[in-house]
């Protein structure tokens, strides 16, 4: 048993296996709250692109470009959006320190309207795929490219609901990259939901710090 998880391992795709591991850095800094979380998608949506266009899982790879651009477009938009725990709290007012954390929440309502919409758009984009391309899954694959680029706004935006979005898409993945053999991916994406999670809980302990200081 041993010698066969060894021999498992010795044969992973090794730019498979970096990939991973700069997906699993990019969660780690975004849950921190971390600009560094964004170089390091830069690396693993590179990578990605290759791996998913070459695997028939063509909607993720194309969501793999749209994360490049994102990534880009996060590490300037979160420039603006320091926390202040990263900054000299004593030369900042409580509005300034208010406006650096700038996590921000959505009601429910609009979330809901959201949702609809998405899942409209991805049987639309699935229907394409299924008919026009051999990429497999199609209707899955679109549903997770569909809601992973609006997760990703989120993100970018710092909106504390996209961890749940993230949590529902990664669940999905799972099941998508076992089925194309993509395992070590797959355990990447069971990290994701726990990091998600905890991702959730962390950016919401802080806007309420947030909201704390804006009403004091």
């Amino acid at each position: 048993m041993f010698n066969e998880t060894l021999t498992y391992l010795i044969e992973l795709p090794l730019w498979e296996l970096m990939a991973v591991a700069a997906s699993m850095a990019y969660v780690i800094f975004a849950a921190k709250e971390s600009v560094w979380c964004w170089p390091a998608a830069l690396v693993s949506t590179v990578i990605y692109t290759v791996i998913f266009y070459d695997v028939y899982l063509w909607m993720d790879s194309l969501l793999q470009v749209y994360y490049l651009v994102m990534a880009g477009y996060g590490w300037y938009s979160w420039q603006k959006l320091k926390h202040p725990m990263s900054v000299d709290n004593q030369s900042m007012t409580q509005s300034q320190q208010v406006k650096a954390v700038m996590i921000s929440s959505w009601s429910f309502t609009i979330h809901s309207k959201v949702i609809a919409m998405l899942a409209a758009i991805s049987l639309v984009v699935g229907y394409i795929m299924a008919t026009f391309t051999p990429t497999h899954f199609p209707y899955l694959d679109a549903a997770t490219t569909v809601y992973a680029v609006f997760a990703t706004y989120l993100v970018t935006q710092k909106v504390v609901e996209n961890w749940l979005y993230w949590v529902v898409i990664d669940l999905v993945s799972i099941y998508l990259y076992l089925e194309k053999g993509l395992t070590p991916t797959a355990g990447l994406f069971v990290v994701y939901v726990v990091i998600a999670l905890i991702g959730y809980f962390s950016w919401r302990r802080n806007l309420t710090f947030q909201s704390n200081l804006a009403n004091a």
